[in-house]
């Protein structure tokens, strides 16, 4: 089976809503993008279990991604920026962020670590178990 590229584009206005739990995994996969992703009109990830923009911007940066900090998102360039490495992770306790950071980790090069990665275990007990078995496929 042969996979697609990942485009990338803008996801904002009334589509936030739709996407707003996805929207860390989103981010954390723009620089494996032609286009990169930015994200807007979603200054509500500010009030979630951490500030996931701030999140979301300062674990890109220690993986090597460009990115910028918006007031409602954030805009990740492509991989035409550069490729990411592997980085010490802090997910700020988020579940969510520490999923989508382990799934940018898999095609970093390097080793990535996710401080208290169990904080996953809070919407997704086996998200490490599963993630292991689909990454050795």
């Amino acid at each position: 089976m042969k996979g697609a590229s990942l485009k990338g584009g803008i996801i904002a206005g009334e589509q936030i809503p739709l996407v707003i739990d996805e929207l860390p995994m989103l981010a954390a996969l723009g620089p494996y993008t032609e286009k990169g992703i930015e994200i807007r009109d979603a200054a509500e990830l500010r009030v979630k279990e951490s500030d996931r923009i701030a999140a979301l911007v300062e674990n890109l940066k220690r993986m090597g991604a460009s990115v910028e900090e918006r007031a409602d998102g954030l805009k990740v360039e492509g991989y035409k920026a550069g490729k990411l490495h592997g980085a010490e992770i802090d997910p700020q306790g988020d579940h969510r962020i520490a999923m989508a950071f382990a799934v940018a980790g898999l095609a970093a090069e390097g080793t990535t670590v996710i401080r208290g990665a169990e904080c996953a275990g809070v919407s997704y007990p086996t998200f490490f178990e599963d993630l292991k078995r689909v990454a050795e496929r």
